[in-house]
């Protein structure tokens, strides 16, 4: 559902995610956002930072880990700042579709009052886009949210926002549109639980999931 929002340096955008394959039916699934207006600046690079990271996501449902892929440096050098950071403990699973995805990674959910800006929340600056061929929306798969193409024809992402491919088909419709900057290489069923989870009539669940934190493991 669609909000105006009457603050200050912000914008109505949106991320689209649609047409996820749903066993035999095809379900179209629009997420729309009131999303910020940001400036594409440069991303810090973290001091030290393996090829391929990889992070364990603990959540209230499980773990999921993830490795981050060396073809996106820009994103991966990103993610790995905000999560050693401490950015994203303590957030929320704001968006959840079973059968299509769970999105987190805004930092308005980390603040009792802020429902209606959920969505919205996220660092100043947007990160260039990263689309690697053979790079795909299968089940795992990480990838960076973004502001539609009518506003955001360069694909740019999300300084923070992400999502998790939950669908078992996975999504290829959404391949060359979206940066996926990562696999799941573990907690796929936790995947499945946290998209288990009821919610209202914009997709937040009703039990809150929280990411308590993302901490990257070491070899």
């Amino acid at each position: 559902m669609k909000r105006i929002l009457t603050l200050s340096l912000i914008v109505t955008m949106a991320f689209l995610f649609s047409g996820c394959k749903n066993g035999n039916k095809t379900q179209q699934k629009d997420i729309n956002l009131d999303q910020p207006s940001f400036t594409q600046g440069e991303v810090a690079e973290p001091e030290e930072i393996a090829e391929e990271p990889v992070f364990k996501i603990s959540t209230t449902k499980g773990d999921i880990v993830v490795k981050l892929y060396k073809e996106t440096p820009l994103h991966r050098d990103n993610f790995v700042k905000l999560a050693r950071s401490g950015y994203y403990d303590g957030m929320l699973f704001h968006r959840v579709i079973r059968n299509f995805m769970i999105q987190g990674g805004d930092p308005f959910t980390k603040q009792e009052g802020k429902e209606a800006q959920y969505g919205t929340g996220g660092p100043n600056y947007t990160i260039p886009a990263e689309i690697v061929p053979g790079k795909t929306h299968k089940k795992g798969a990480l990838a960076a949210a973004r502001r539609g193409d009518n506003v955001n024809p360069e694909k740019a992402s999300s300084g923070s926002q992400f999502y998790l491919v939950q669908s078992e088909e996975g999504c290829k419709h959404l391949d060359g549109e979206y940066t996926i900057f990562g696999e799941t290489i573990s907690g796929l069923d936790v995947i499945d639980k946290i998209a288990s989870v009821q919610t209202n009539n914009r997709n937040l669940p009703l039990e809150p999931v929280k990411i308590i934190s993302v901490k990257e493991v070491k070899e």
